[in-house]
């Protein structure tokens, strides 16, 4: 009897959620909720537009920093280790050739979003 109640609840319960999640957003439709959104762009205009070289070379910049981040997550696990300098060491270097492309890239004005 148990098990008949429980069925019976969780089925009335989720019959409930879907038709409250098909009605309500029916209720408030207009124009710009029924407009497709695609990343800002209009969905409605040429597909072949060509995109900004800048939008690339700074998800390029983001991703070679993320990676660092990844490189460097392990460090203080690292500590631990017998060989001190030698972690020490090749983080410093690894932190000093990112620091010297970003500062190329900041003086080469790669950051820079309008020109």
């Amino acid at each position: 009897m148990n098990l008949f109640i429980i069925i019976v609840t969780n089925i009335t319960l989720s019959l409930i959620l879907v038709l409250i999640a098909f009605w309500l957003p029916q209720m408030n439709l207009y124009s710009e909720k029924a407009n497709p959104y695609e990343c800002g762009f209009d969905p409605t205009s040429s597909a072949r537009l060509p995109f900004s070289m800048k939008f690339f070379l700074v998800a390029i910049t983001f991703l070679l920093f993320d990676l660092e981040i990844a490189l460097l997550l392990p460090l203080p696990w690292a500590i631990q280790t017998t060989n001190i300098v030698t972690m020490t060491t090749t983080a410093f270097i690894l932190v000093t050739i990112l620091s010297i492309g970003l500062s190329y890239e900041w003086a080469q004005k790669g950051l820079e979003w309008t020109e």
